[in-house]
């Protein structure tokens, strides 16, 4: 059964980290069941693990190419893995793929949290009356402790959001589309299952629909990514952006992303790339290079935002924000970090989470590579910032944890930039003009088609930017057509006309 994962990224441990793969030589059913407990109870809601047989480990560490299995073992492991597994308490049933890496056959053993923890695994493999929870400590499976037993018990009721089955939805509304460009991206062995297997199969493998058969039902994080409309069933799946244009927010411009969450991530990530971030360029007095620095590192944008993504609660209808001030940019998101995160661990470099609210969505972004392990985030930010010239980064949250605000400031020497823009806003404004047809008409000193206008300024419905944004000024004689006898000919551009030019000196 193919998995929905790039195989060789996840034996390198390039998706998800050390501690949730265990690699075995040989079959060793005894500590394999010990470890499919662990992951199966996952105590610390990081998404389960992967066991792969086949392969030897030292340090935590695969290595490479693999022992490999027999090819006629293949089958008779996986008739006994599934025998035991009646062992555990109460029955669980990992999803196993054969593989072939290097020329070697290999088996993948996914596990993914169970809907029915916690589990317990027999403590010798032939003695079903002595059981025990086994949990993971760092890289090893262990047995829980007294407390371990306590906090999973707690936990029985407590499956992450993400991974809950949605009663309200149904098959219908996975895009199968959406599934199959997803699987195509991470390079899975899966997609080239799509057009001979039922999309009920491959959701099923993907473990995004779960239920009998006679009623499936998909899982929230299925629904977040794969469905064409996340926010019909979680109003907050929603990322808004606000770019203000002066220092009072009396005047501003909004747009919202909707969609499969990481599509929004990107798509705003495209936005602020086309239209926030600038590059600046400083020639330094008796220094032969000059200094080139941007307002903001796009990097530390990027992962401030895929960090909201991936911690925000979805069972809440806020939606993430954006807004991009004229000297910094205020990322927030709700609610705020789970226990024991608060605002004095987030001042240390490194923040160490115990407990992760939607541990499939970050399987997801992982696997898309639009964000990292676990505690990376807040570094890196600090890192690129500091690597820009940025000043430091602000991380906060209110005593009952009620949001989570990254502020990231504007570089020190791009504030006059920030005032030079403020002060042209102005000028626009005091001449009949909005900020977006200023920045068409500064895109139009050189001749481009209307794609490009339309992206500089985020619009995505060409109806109303010509009708809003493109035509006043065609009718004000400040932009033309280069080809005004074909308005609709696929070659058409435009231009700033010498009216246009003269009104942009005075801008």
């Amino acid at each position: 059964m193919s998995l929905p994962v790039n195989v060789e990224e996840l034996i390198k441990t390039e998706l998800i980290e050390s501690d949730r793969i265990e690699f075995k030589q040989g079959w060793n059913p005894e500590a394999i069941l010990h470890t499919i407990c662990a992951f199966a109870n996952d105590i610390n809601n990081t998404g389960g693990g992967y066991v792969i047989v086949g392969i030897k480990e030292v340090d935590n560490v695969a290595q490479l190419p693999p022992v490999g299995l027999n090819q006629n073992q293949l089958e008779p492991i996986q008739k006994d893995l599934h025998r035991k597994c009646h062992y555990l308490e109460p029955s669980y049933f990992p999803i196993v793929s054969p593989e072939v890496v290097d020329g070697k056959h290999i088996l993948v053993i996914w596990v993914p949290p169970g809907d029915n923890r916690p589990y317990k695994a027999p403590v010798k493999i032939n003695d079903g009356k002595n059981k025990a929870y086994y949990v993971r400590r760092m890289t090893s499976t262990v047995k829980a402790n007294r407390n371990e037993e306590l906090q999973l018990l707690e936990m029985a009721a407590n499956i992450t959001y993400d991974n809950r089955i949605n009663q309200q939805a149904s098959l219908e509304d996975i895009n199968l589309t959406n599934v199959a460009t997803f699987l195509n991206e991470v390079k899975s062995s899966l997609y080239q299952q799509i057009a001979k297997l039922p999309a009920e199969e491959i959701y099923r493998r993907m473990d995004i629909v779960r239920g009998p058969k006679e009623s499936p039902k998909p899982v929230n994080a299925g629904l977040l990514l794969f469905a064409n409309e996340p926010h019909s069933f979680f109003p907050g799946a929603k990322i808004e952006i606000i770019v203000y244009e002066d220092s009072f927010g009396d005047k501003f411009s909004e747009k919202i992303f909707t969609g499969p969450i990481h599509n929004q991530l990107r798509d705003i990530l495209s936005y602020i790339r086309n239209n926030i971030i600038q590059e600046e360029v400083r020639k330094i007095e008796g220094k032969a290079e000059a200094d080139r620095f941007y307002n903001y590192p796009y990097e530390a944008i990027e992962e401030s935002i895929a960090n909201a993504v991936y911690h925000k609660s979805y069972q809440e209808g806020r939606t993430i924000e954006v807004h991009v001030r004229l000297d910094k940019i205020e990322i927030i998101s709700y609610p705020g970090p789970l226990p024991p995160v608060n605002n004095e661990t987030l001042k240390k470099d490194y923040v160490v989470a115990r407990k992760y609210r939607n541990s499939r969505i970050g399987d997801f972004l992982k696997e898309l590579h639009l964000t990292e392990g676990r505690g990376t985030g807040i570094p890196k930010i600090r890192n690129h910032l500091k690597k820009n010239g940025s000043p430091e980064p602000v991380f906060e949250t209110d005593q009952d944890r009620n949001y989570f605000l990254t502020v990231l400031k504007i570089h020190p020497q791009a504030s006059t930039k920030a005032k030079t823009d403020q002060v042209n806003d102005q000028a626009g404004t005091k001449l009949g003009l909005s900020r977006d047809q200023v920045e068409i008409m500064e895109r139009a000193i050189n001749e481009a088609p209307i794609v490009d206008l339309m992206g500089i300024v985020g619009r995505s419905n060409r109806t109303k930017f010509r009708n809003h944004v493109l035509n006043p000024l065609i009718e004000a004689g400040l932009i033309e057509m280069t080809i005004p006898d074909k308005p609709k000919s696929p070659n058409q551009k435009y231009r700033l006309t010498d009216k246009g030019k003269q009104l942009l000196k005075k801008i």
